[in-house]
């Protein structure tokens, strides 16, 4: 990929093959709506935290190599990207409210 309309055709095309919307990729990579339009869109420049949150979102994952190697890394047909490995803010808060919310058997137990 040479250039951020390489890079939004890539990953518009990786949206459309993992059937995820761009609202609840947008929400699990922690951006807002408008960036990741932004992104999609390849004519805006952005952070690279943001490429890196929405592709690991996606399965994939940055990987820098000479020129020459790069035609040799083209993901073969069928491949399948990995789950996420990295938690968003937004993901990380989440789950610090669900360790922290009383579940409602203990609500319940309290009326009584």
């Amino acid at each position: 990929m040479r250039s951020l309309a390489d890079i939004a055709s890539f990953l518009r095309d990786r949206l459309h093959v993992s059937r995820v919307t761009q609202r609840v990729l947008g929400e699990e990579a922690g951006i807002a709506r408008r960036t990741l339009t932004a992104v999609l869109s390849g004519q805006a420049d952005y952070k690279v935290s943001t490429l890196l949150s929405v592709l690991d979102r996606l399965g994939y994952e940055i990987a820098i190599v000479p020129k020459d190697a790069a035609a040799g890394l083209a993901a073969p047909p069928g491949f399948q990207p990995t789950q996420p490995a990295v938690k968003t803010v937004v993901a990380s808060a989440r789950e610090r409210l669900q360790q922290t919310a009383p579940s409602s058997s203990d609500q319940g137990s309290s009326q009584q």
